[in-house]
């Protein structure tokens, strides 16, 4: 990394990234030095949230790697600011930064429930479980006070709509009152990411994120409350969390999951670069044997975005931790495929205007 696009530590407290390099759409790039040497105090970075007005909601994907063909996102861009992010190169698309603008300078979708109530009611809308938070988290510090996932909840609850929700934020507890009564109607499952059980790598890592001992107690909570959910180990990052396979799923399996994911680091376009600052400042002796680990994965690259390929790598350590995973899964019991969502409960509720049904 060149140091001088390194932002001083100091400014970046309690943030992932260490740089903010311009975005790759950007025709200007702004530099921190303005040439005149002079020592200058700097606020931190503080979290903005502006509001998008949208039209649409449910984004469509055709990924033979994806289990579910759609999506909604409440925000953009996530305060917890996991440098492994694989949806920080999207901030690109708003003339924005990869690095810390992804974690500071965020977009909320106000409208949200009321765009996503208007496209479930279209008459060539078609029901298959919507998934939550696959880009960035819904339940990020923003959604305390913005409700904007709840809301969204609410309208799916409505039209007995199922729903997948992936989040690392203990603040879906909020919604369980929702959660389990979908969950007994067996439309919605909740998968709660866990990437170490290490509560200091963890806060260096992902530095908004609740600690890893706070995230299964959310299993706990949301498992005792009838609410299927899935441990995330992801992702697998080799030479750094790949030792601790075997704890992390015993521990998502003690405290209630009864299914589990994984997926291997993945560096698309921006992310390697922040990736590498992060591995030369947090953990300097073992970057260059993380990133040769990576890159035996992906044929010497940084990343390869096949199809079939991306999620796991190839190559004799992929097929190991893939090993290590699946004999641990055997040993603990949890699935790794769960029983698919309902989908014929399906309807649209009455609004005003409606024609009542006879029958």
């Amino acid at each position: 990394m060149s140091t001088e696009l390194a932002i001083n530590k100091d400014r970046r407290k309690a943030r992932g990234a260490v740089s903010n390099v311009a975005g790759r759409f950007d025709l200007s790039r702004t530099e921190e030095a303005d040439g005149w040497d002079i020592p200058e105090d700097r606020d931190v970075f503080r979290t903005e949230l502006r509001e998008e007005p949208i039209r649409s909601l449910i984004t469509y994907n055709q990924s033979p790697d994806l289990p579910f063909d759609r999506s909604i996102n409440p925000y953009r861009g996530c305060e917890h600011g996991c440098i492994y992010c694989f949806a920080r190169p999207t901030h690109a698309y708003l003339g924005l930064s990869a690095g810390l603008d992804f974690e500071t300078r965020l977009v909320a979708r106000p409208a949200a429930a009321e765009v996503l109530r208007k496209e479930l009611r279209a008459k060539r809308y078609k029901v298959a479980p919507i998934a939550i938070g696959t880009n960035t988290d819904p339940y990020q510090p923003a959604e305390k006070e913005r409700e904007i996932t709840r809301s969204c909840l609410q309208v799916l609850s409505d039209f007995h709509h199922p729903v997948a929700i992936v989040t690392k934020g203990t603040l879906i507890e909020r919604d369980i009152d929702i959660l389990a009564p979908m969950a007994a109607q067996g439309l919605v499952r909740v998968g709660v990411s866990i990437t170490t059980l290490d509560p200091d790598l963890s806060r260096r890592m992902e530095p908004r994120v609740p600690v890893p001992a706070r995230r299964l107690e959310t299993i706990r909570r949301l498992s005792g409350a009838g609410i299927p959910v899935r441990l995330m180990t992801s992702p697998i990052i080799p030479g750094l969390t790949d030792h601790e396979i075997e704890a992390l799923l015993a521990a998502g399996h003690d405290a209630g999951a009864d299914a589990a994911t994984w997926i291997m680091l993945r560096l698309p376009r921006e992310v390697s670069t922040l990736w590498q600052e992060w591995l030369a400042e947090n953990v300097p002796d073992r970057a260059a044997k993380i990133m040769a680990r990576v890159r035996e994965m992906h044929g010497g690259q940084d990343y390869d975005a096949r199809w079939g390929h991306r999620m796991r790598g190839e190559g004799a350590h992929a097929e190991m931790i893939a090993q290590r995973i699946q004999a641990a899964m055997r040993r603990t019991g949890l699935k790794s495929e769960a029983p698919p969502l309902r989908c014929d409960l399906f309807r649209c509720p009455p609004q005003p205007g409606d024609q009542l049904s006879l029958f």
